[in-house]
């Protein structure tokens, strides 16, 4: 039904008046669902179980410290003076189960304690909670993606150098690599490294680690399949790889591999799409000896002249500018389907790029290693315990793809934070018993209400 222009238009006669009070207002009410959700799943006794003989508490207890890290994470802080703001908040001081918040410094001098131990329980932690969903949608193979992403940092911050940063060459990095689950979406490992680590060279210790967390949580018997980048073609990860997954691993043009002429000779290629032909062959490696792979190689049609272009080189200025990439694999995929399967990595750039923007994993909140590596892995186990909230209470499933993307649409945590997390509420205590009470708005009460029917009925 329309209205009239009067009823639409509100009078504003001038400044809204300023007032502080502590009265149980919080910013943050939506939070309230994940600290249900935390209960539900006992996440307070796991992750004092993992963190047993390793705890760096000091006054404040781990679980608290970790909890609070955790919401400054899914509600948008980004640094660790942030706390400060939060302050008097009723819900973040019932998520963190605390009635005083510890300091930056407080918090600053805890990530600092955290060495190996405590990081390896995080860990243990975190994989424990991604089984979880795993075993419940009883997949009978699970993908992987592997790859490396940077983080720059300050001059004076430990172990960061001048490395692989491809835009700010000369300002000193982190190199953390990062494992993720294409099928849940989940993280499943991260490893900090110095900013001049090569991915290729210093990932078999992180790739053993990542096998050893999927064997203890998820038994022997599941399939793994691996997608690389070009970085990890190397003879000793495709030999490590051979005999304990599937892989599908991008590989460079080196001029030692020979790929250049046996593309001049090719005359018959393969229609993948309107813009795409390939055809593959098996190409015998002189300098890792004389191993032989299977390699796919492709060219796609592009109207611009690109690095990835040998067109002065290969085929006639007429037909036109293409694009070549090449792909070794011991998967019995046709041309097409590898094509498809490897175009899935994109996925894992996505949630990349919002652990950094989302969840603070680009920041250093230290000069500390230990510190900031910590500050990662809690940055994946706030992402991850996102998603494991959506999974079991709100997202809906997807059709399962050749591309092997997540089966559920999940949201972003910046349209979370909009949608539920960040709504403001009161939280009074009628009666004895706590109530909060936010604005009446309907899609913010029809939401509220379906994640609470749904931990009811959870529980």
């Amino acid at each position: 039904m329309r209205q009239g222009k009067a009823h639409l238009r509100a009078r504003v006669n001038g400044n809204l008046a300023l007032r502080f009070s502590g009265q149980g207002l919080t910013s943050f009410a939506g939070l309230e669902l994940v600290r249900q959700f935390l209960q539900r799943i006992e996440f307070s006794r796991r992750l004092r179980r993992h963190l047993h003989g390793a705890d760096p508490a000091g006054d404040f207890s781990s679980v608290a410290v970790v909890r609070l890290i955790l919401a400054m994470l899914m509600i948008g802080a980004r640094r660790l003076w942030h706390v400060r703001h939060l302050v008097g908040d009723p819900v973040i001081q019932r998520f963190c189960g605390l009635a005083v918040l510890p300091g930056d410094r407080t918090l600053s001098r805890w990530l600092s304690r955290c060495v190996g131990g405590v990081r390896a329980g995080l860990h243990a932690l975190n994989g424990e909670l991604i089984a979880e969903v795993v075993q419940r949608l009883k997949l009978k193979r699970i993908t992987l993606d592997v790859d490396g992403t940077v983080v720059s940092t300050g001059l004076t911050v430990e172990r960061a150098f001048r490395g692989y940063n491809p835009h700010h060459r000369k300002v000193p990095s982190y190199y953390p690599i990062t494992a993720y689950l294409a099928q849940t979406g989940h993280l499943m490992r991260v490893r900090n490294r110095s900013g001049n680590v090569h991915d290729g060279k210093a990932s078999l210790p992180f790739l053993r680690d990542l096998f050893a967390q999927v064997e203890r949580f998820l038994g022997r018997q599941l399939k793994i399949e691996m997608r690389l980048d070009g970085a990890f073609f190397r003879s000793e990860i495709v030999a490590w790889l051979r005999s304990r997954a599937e892989y599908a691993i991008k590989v460079p043009f080196y001029p030692w591999l020979g790929l250049k002429p046996l593309i001049q000779r090719q005359r018959r290629w393969t229609r993948i799409a309107p813009d795409l032909e390939a055809f593959e062959a098996m190409v015998t490696i002189p300098t890792w000896k004389n191993r032989a792979l299977r390699i796919a190689i492709y060219r796609r049609r592009v109207q611009h002249v690109s690095p990835k272009n040998f067109q002065l080189d290969l085929f006639d200025p007429d037909d036109g500018h293409w694009e070549y990439s090449a792909i070794t694999t011991n998967k019995p995929l046709g041309l097409r389907a590898l094509w498809k399967f490897m175009a899935g990595r994109g996925t894992h750039e996505k949630v990349l790029a919002q652990l950094k923007n989302g969840f603070a994993f680009d920041v250093v909140p230290t000069r500390s290693f230990a510190a900031n590596s910590t500050w990662q892995i809690l940055s994946v186990l706030a992402h991850n315990l996102i998603t494991n909230f959506q999974i079991a209470l709100a997202a809906r499933p997807r059709p399962r793809t050749s591309k092997r993307r997540s089966l559920f649409l999940l949201r972003s945590i910046h349209t979370l934070r909009y949608e539920f997390l960040g709504r403001a509420g009161i939280v009074r205590h009628p009666q004895g018993r706590a109530t909060l009470t936010l604005a009446p708005n309907l899609p913010t009460h029809k939401l509220f209400e379906r994640i609470v029917a749904k931990l009811a009925s959870a529980a």
